[in-house]
């Protein structure tokens, strides 16, 4: 039996939850980080070098969709068949979602090559703002295989146990990018200025440097010895993946849909809705990051242990969890309550763009708190083999109630738009533990 295998069956779970969720959460808050400077430094150059990112912002979420998403399948196959005491068809997982992702790859090279420039033109007709977003597209999912095999490689080492690495990855890539930024972007030193494509480019290269790293660290893994000899691409095994990693990107692609529909309804309602959105993106980040990174520990900590017919650190695992992203979020939502005047400020916000977005701030702050509770039960849910109920209350909290209620307020009460946020994650979090009552009685208290 590895260490591996003894610390996820007999270490405390809430030390186990720690001990494999705070490297991630430590990392995405100092991507979370990386993704501010990169909007302030751009922020500096001009208002619609900033406007450029917002609306290059879903295709960026639409890549970490369809990357981390088929990670998530990935996780929880491996965690589930390291916790069935099934190396080998472990091993077979991570092979083939290698594959997967050099797909995924290939198909965003191509949308950059072909799409980048159409794509910002559906939301702007101003040159700059479109010459702007192009670069920065085009660079981004040219160069999507190092985001691709990063993300791929830090869930295949967590999954196995290393919960270190992916933190190391990231905080490498994330540091360099901040190093990087300001050189590229305005021309320091020998660096040629390149304004938002040297934003691109930073970011690329940091990704690249990560991705190298975790690479390093999965083949000298020695709790998942990865081989290539007899290995062919399963159909089975990439359907199981999928399984689990289709309604896990399906939660992640609503997130792009969402930007890309408030986009337009703030389009109709308020002058400035574009620019506080996107500051809006960029702050919520620092709240959200962390809670994505303790979901990457709980899902290989729920998927082994039902795995392993263990629903008792099944359950005290998830009920940490929520603790843990409930505090987190409070933190957020006080700050955007408290003080929302200074975090605009970090985006060169002029006057109208404060009169609007400070009392914005204060309205969607409040949503955080169930918003973190229903983040955990979404990947409480996939790990235990419901993903349909994770999407299910994705759908609801992203689009099908967040997307109406705005267009309501907008027509009703522009000034209090934002209120959508709280009403949608409200109603959203009651859904989700309704449903979680019923997963734990059909799933969870029957596994033995």
């Amino acid at each position: 039996m590895t260490q591996h295998t003894n610390h996820m069956e007999t270490m405390p779970v809430r030390s186990l939850l720690l001990r494999m969720s705070w490297p991630m959460m430590l990392s995405m808050l100092v991507q979370a980080l990386y993704n501010l400077v990169d909007s302030m430094f751009v922020a500096q150059l001009s208002g619609e070098g900033f406007e450029a990112l917002a609306l290059a912002y879903p295709i960026q979420t639409l890549m970490i969709a369809l990357c981390a998403g088929t990670a998530v399948g990935i996780n929880a196959m491996i965690s589930r068949r390291l916790g069935e005491k099934r190396v080998e068809d472990a091993v077979q997982v991570a092979l083939n979602g290698y594959a997967v992702c050099a797909v995924i790859s290939v198909l965003f090279f191509l949308f950059g090559l072909t799409a980048s420039g159409p794509f910002i033109r559906l939301f702007s007709s101003q040159p700059n703002v479109v010459a702007y977003g192009t670069q920065y597209v085009t660079i981004v999912t040219v160069c999507a295989f190092t985001v691709s095999f990063q993300i791929c490689s830090e869930r295949v080492l967590q999954a196995s146990g290393n919960s270190l690495g992916p933190m190391i990855s990231q905080a490498t890539g994330a540091v360099l990018n901040i190093i990087l930024d300001p050189l590229f972007i305005f021309g320091i030193g020998p660096f040629p200025r390149l304004e938002v494509a040297g934003a691109a480019i930073a970011t690329v290269l940091s990704q690249f440097a990560g991705m190298l790293l975790v690479f390093f660290l999965v083949w000298r893994n020695p709790n998942l010895k990865l081989h290539f000899k007899g290995f062919r691409p399963s159909l089975t095994v990439i359907r199981d993946i999928y399984t689990i990693g289709v309604p896990a990107i399906m939660v992640q692609l609503l997130g792009t849909l969402m930007t890309l529909g408030l986009n337009k309804v703030m389009a109709f309602f308020t002058t400035n809705g574009v620019f506080i959105l996107g500051a809006y993106f960029k702050l919520q980040s620092f709240a959200f990051m962390p809670i994505y990174g303790l979901n990457n520990g709980l899902v290989p900590v729920v998927s082994y242990n039902y795995g392993a017919k263990r629903p008792d650190r099944v359950t005290q695992a998830i009920r940490f969890a929520l603790v843990i992203a409930v505090s987190v979020m409070a933190v957020g939502a006080a700050l955007f309550l408290l003080v929302p005047g200074l975090l605009l400020s970090f985006f060169q916000a002029n006057p109208a763009q404060m009169a609007d977005g400070i009392p914005a701030l204060r309205m969607i702050g409040p949503s955080f708190l169930f918003a973190g509770a229903c983040i955990i039960f979404s990947a409480a849910f996939q790990s235990v083999g419901a993903p349909r109920t994770s999407l299910l209350i994705s759908l609801l909290r992203q689009v099908a109630l967040l997307l109406p209620a705005a267009l309501l307020l907008g027509w009703l009460a522009p000034g209090f738009l934002w209120l959508a946020f709280p009403v949608a994650e409200i109603l959203s979090c009651t859904l989700a533990v309704l449903c979680y009552r019923r997963v734990y009685q059909t799933k969870i208290a029957f596994s033995y």
